[in-house]
Protein backbone atom coordinates (compact mmCIF):
# COMPACT_ATOMS: atom_id res chain seq x y z
CA UNK A 1 0.00 0.00 0.00
CA UNK A 2 2.55 2.80 0.97
CA UNK A 3 4.99 1.61 -2.19
CA UNK A 4 2.18 3.23 -4.79
CA UNK A 5 3.63 6.83 -3.06
CA UNK A 6 7.20 5.79 -3.98
CA UNK A 7 8.10 5.44 -7.42
CA UNK A 8 11.20 5.44 -6.45
CA UNK A 9 11.44 2.91 -3.97
CA UNK A 10 12.91 -0.20 -6.15
CA UNK A 11 16.39 2.36 -7.19
CA UNK A 12 16.74 3.17 -3.77
CA UNK A 13 16.91 -0.15 -2.45
CA UNK A 14 18.73 -1.21 -5.01
CA UNK A 15 21.59 1.28 -5.36
CA UNK A 16 24.90 0.13 -5.41
CA UNK A 17 27.16 2.30 -3.39
CA UNK A 18 30.47 2.38 -2.37
CA UNK A 19 31.71 -0.30 0.61
CA UNK A 20 32.40 2.08 3.53
CA UNK A 21 29.81 4.50 2.51
CA UNK A 22 28.14 4.81 5.91
CA UNK A 23 25.89 7.75 4.94
CA UNK A 24 24.68 6.36 1.96
CA UNK A 25 23.57 3.38 3.92
CA UNK A 26 22.03 5.23 6.96
CA UNK A 27 20.39 7.23 4.39
CA UNK A 28 18.53 4.61 2.75
CA UNK A 29 17.88 2.59 6.40
CA UNK A 30 15.89 5.55 7.50
CA UNK A 31 13.74 5.93 4.18
CA UNK A 32 12.85 2.46 4.53
CA UNK A 33 11.98 2.72 8.33
CA UNK A 34 9.94 5.45 7.92
CA UNK A 35 8.01 4.95 4.79
CA UNK A 36 7.08 1.78 6.80
CA UNK A 37 6.62 2.88 9.96
CA UNK A 38 4.16 5.92 9.41
CA UNK A 39 0.65 6.38 10.02
CA UNK A 40 -0.94 6.48 5.65
CA UNK A 41 -4.43 7.95 7.65
CA UNK A 42 -2.85 11.37 8.40
CA UNK A 43 -2.42 13.56 4.95
CA UNK A 44 0.94 14.96 6.47
CA UNK A 45 2.35 11.50 7.05
CA UNK A 46 1.51 10.94 3.41
CA UNK A 47 3.10 13.75 1.83
CA UNK A 48 6.28 13.13 3.92
CA UNK A 49 6.63 9.93 2.50
CA UNK A 50 6.44 11.15 -1.19
CA UNK A 51 8.88 14.07 -0.37
CA UNK A 52 11.37 11.67 1.11
CA UNK A 53 11.14 9.26 -1.88
CA UNK A 54 11.89 12.33 -4.28
CA UNK A 55 14.56 13.33 -2.19
CA UNK A 56 16.65 10.36 -1.65
CA UNK A 57 15.68 9.40 -5.36
CA UNK A 58 17.40 12.61 -6.03
CA UNK A 59 20.20 11.86 -4.05
CA UNK A 60 20.88 8.70 -5.69
CA UNK A 61 20.85 10.18 -9.20
CA UNK A 62 22.75 13.74 -8.60
CA UNK A 63 26.22 13.73 -7.88
CA UNK A 64 26.56 17.09 -6.30
CA UNK A 65 23.57 16.87 -4.13
CA UNK A 66 25.46 13.61 -2.78
CA UNK A 67 28.06 15.37 -1.67
CA UNK A 68 26.19 17.98 -0.50
CA UNK A 69 23.97 16.08 1.58
CA UNK A 70 27.32 14.27 3.04
CA UNK A 71 27.89 16.85 4.56
CA UNK A 72 24.70 18.91 5.55
CA UNK A 73 23.54 15.82 7.27
CA UNK A 74 25.83 15.69 10.12
CA UNK A 75 24.56 19.50 10.71
CA UNK A 76 20.53 18.03 11.25
CA UNK A 77 19.82 18.62 14.88
CA UNK A 78 17.08 16.92 17.00
CA UNK A 79 15.50 18.45 19.77
CA UNK A 80 15.73 16.33 23.21
CA UNK A 81 11.90 16.82 23.70
CA UNK A 82 11.31 15.29 20.23
CA UNK A 83 8.61 12.18 20.31
CA UNK A 84 9.40 10.86 16.82
CA UNK A 85 13.17 11.60 16.37
CA UNK A 86 12.89 9.22 12.68
CA UNK A 87 10.29 11.91 11.98
CA UNK A 88 12.70 14.65 12.66
CA UNK A 89 15.33 13.91 10.72
CA UNK A 90 13.53 12.82 7.72
CA UNK A 91 12.16 16.44 7.84
CA UNK A 92 15.48 17.74 8.40
CA UNK A 93 17.07 15.40 5.09
CA UNK A 94 14.08 17.59 3.06
CA UNK A 95 15.40 20.87 4.63
CA UNK A 96 18.76 19.93 3.16
CA UNK A 97 17.24 19.49 -0.25
CA UNK A 98 14.87 22.40 -0.39
CA UNK A 99 18.15 24.72 0.51
CA UNK A 100 20.12 22.66 -2.21
CA UNK A 101 17.28 23.33 -4.48
CA UNK A 102 17.58 26.81 -3.49
CA UNK A 103 21.08 27.39 -3.71
CA UNK A 104 21.64 25.23 -6.94
CA UNK A 105 18.98 27.38 -8.97
CA UNK A 106 21.15 30.72 -8.30
CA UNK A 107 24.26 29.44 -9.47
CA UNK A 108 24.67 29.47 -13.34
CA UNK A 109 26.57 26.60 -14.43
CA UNK A 110 28.59 27.53 -17.48
CA UNK A 111 29.96 24.37 -19.25
CA UNK A 112 32.77 24.66 -21.62
CA UNK A 113 32.80 23.68 -24.99
CA UNK A 114 36.24 21.93 -26.13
Amino acid sequence: MVLRYCPNFNRIMNFDYYEGDVVTERLICIYEKFIFSVNLDEEENVSLIKEIDYVIGKYIDDYTFRKEMQVEIFRVKVKKTCTNILQAVVEGIIRIFEKYEEDSTRNIYISRWI
